[in-house]
């Protein structure tokens, strides 16, 4: 008897007269008891082939931005200016979650049915989870580097090698899918492998929803705030000379480039903030959830164009010419200053 036959009989042999969850004339006890998404009602291929089409173009700029960037430097890695690391990282995660997500996208696109065993769909789920919230982290930095370098004129340091920044983005992630993992809260959800769509649908509130919420409104705050005092500074250094110009220009420069990271993520995880959302309330129609992965699947093809506006905008910079007496690059915008407050001008550390 192959697995799938020996689930539906299972199913079969369910008492149909307990537990909360329900569903039609069987009891839920995991996600497997679930109906694939899509497959009783003709949309299962508008949401698989969407999603693997954009996984695919993800995972080729990804992967083309990572090849690029370090083709196209001379410096060791830690020495790059900030924004360039960060687009490198947020790729790398781009590129290992589309490695990830396509295998089971693509299993269930052949297979119609679950990810079996169910070992296999919680080691999807494990590093889905790892690098969704490993990029959920790092763009909250962003957003918060970006604020602090206009409003406090200092970047926050991220340690040698960058310790801070990767056991925050990466530690925080890896112990909470490994706490996720051993609870049993990974499975299928119905339409690919993260939080079992039973056993784990209470865990994802506090998993995904909540954090996925309290960092995009953050973000949010925090963009339009600094964009706002962008905006205001930049009236104020028309009347202004010399070096403290130059290191505002120099700072909103490193900010504006740090932000581009809070939009991308904006744009890539929106529908899902709205969707972890309206699923707990409402039946969500599948035209949306089709939207839903489309979006949250080419975060590659967003850090591509990044990648592109960073390139061009320092190209741009360092073809100006630098003002007589200037002794000190900001390597974040790639302006060249004098007397220029190191702590604003530093974006190595």
């Amino acid at each position: 008897m192959n697995v799938t036959a020996w689930r539906e009989e299972e199913k079969d042999q369910v008492n149909t007269t307990k537990g909360p969850r329900a569903a039609g004339s069987r009891v839920l006890r995991d996600g497997y008891d679930l109906d694939v998404y899509g497959l009783d009602t003709g949309w299962f291929l508008y949401i698989h082939v969407p999603a693997l089409c954009c996984i695919f173009l993800s995972l080729l700029s990804a992967s083309a931005v990572i090849v690029f960037s370090f083709r196209s430097q001379t410096r060791t890695f830690f020495s790059w200016t900030r924004s360039e690391r960060f687009v490198v990282y947020l790729s790398l995660c781009d590129a290992l979650f589309n490695i990830t997500h396509s295998m089971d996208h693509l299993q269930m696109a052949i297979t119609k049915e679950h990810v079996y065993p169910v070992e296999l769909c919680e080691f999807y789920s494990f590093f889905i989870g790892e690098f969704v919230s490993a990029q959920l982290l790092m763009t909250n930095v962003a957003a918060i580097n970006a604020f602090g370098l206009i409003f406090l004129q200092k970047q926050f340091k991220l340690g040698k090698y960058d310790w801070r920044l990767l056991l925050y983005t990466f530690g925080v992630p890896f112990v909470m899918s490994i706490c996720a993992v051993n609870l049993g809260y990974y499975g299928p959800s119905g339409s690919y492998c993260y939080f079992d769509g039973v056993k784990g649908a209470f865990a994802n509130i506090f998993f995904t929803t909540v954090p996925m919420m309290v960092v995009l409104a953050l973000n949010v705050v925090l963009y339009v705030l600094t964009w706002w005092k962008i905006h205001t500074e930049s009236k104020k250094i028309k009347t202004m000379l010399g070096s403290e110009a130059q290191t505002l220009r120099a700072s909103h420069r490193a900010a504006k480039l740090m932000s581009l990271f809070v939009t991308a993520f904006f744009v890539q995880w929106w529908a899902l903030g709205i969707i972890s959302v309206w699923h707990n309330f409402a039946v969500v129609p599948q035209e949306f959830f089709t939207v839903v992965v489309m979006f949250t699947n080419l975060g590659g093809v967003l850090n591509g164009v990044i990648y592109i506006i960073i390139k061009r905008r320092r190209g741009r910079n360092f073809s100006t010419k630098p003002q007589k007496g200037s002794s000190q690059v900001s390597q974040d915008s790639g302006i060249c200053h004098s007397n220029t407050n190191v702590s604003v001008a530093d974006t190595h550390i």
